[in-house]
């Protein structure tokens, strides 16, 4: 286990579509611990591998452990399957763009299908900060950033106060 540099915006891996990750990949076990430590050592509520330079589809959060008990949750290759509810608006931060949050808009709902840490595959409904921060380090995966739920005029401003 160990903690890793956080890859900054606009470090390109940021845009990069990641790949599935091999279940049976013997580094995976490590690279999940290594999200974990790097996640709980920068503060954040969630982490996904593309941000400490690893492009594949792996990460972790843990939305209440900041004001509680830990819930660690690590996910591989997940999807959502479904989404329900409303669009909620939440201000949301990025460990990957420090000091700049920004509104974004997404399903108060979703299901999502993944394979567990230890290879089971699970399926599950979340809502709340929970299935926002799912989707908010799922969007990593797939090479987006909250810069990109931005209107144009609103990224610029922003991108322009944004000093790495």
């Amino acid at each position: 286990m160990a903690t890793r540099d956080i890859c900054l915006w606009p470090n390109p891996v940021l845009t990069q579509t990641c790949t599935d990750a091999a279940l049976d990949d013997p580094d995976l076990v490590g690279l999940i611990d290594d999200l974990f430590d790097t996640m709980y050592h920068a503060k954040g509520r969630g982490l996904a591998a593309p941000q400490i330079g690893v492009t594949k589809r792996v990460f972790v959060v843990d939305v209440t452990w900041k004001e509680g008990a830990r819930d660690p949750r690590a996910f591989i290759n997940p999807q959502i399957t479904e989404t329900a509810g409303d669009m909620l608006i939440m201000n949301e931060q990025c460990l990957s763009i420090p000091d700049i949050p920004m509104p974004v808009a997404r399903p108060e709902r979703i299901q999502l299908r993944w394979t567990r840490r230890d290879g089971g595959l699970e399926t599950a409904v979340f809502d709340g900060i929970l299935a926002c921060c799912i989707q908010h380090e799922l969007d990593h995966l797939n090479g987006t950033v909250i810069f990109d739920h931005q209107t144009p005029e609103m990224r610029t401003e922003l991108e322009a106060s944004y000093a790495p």
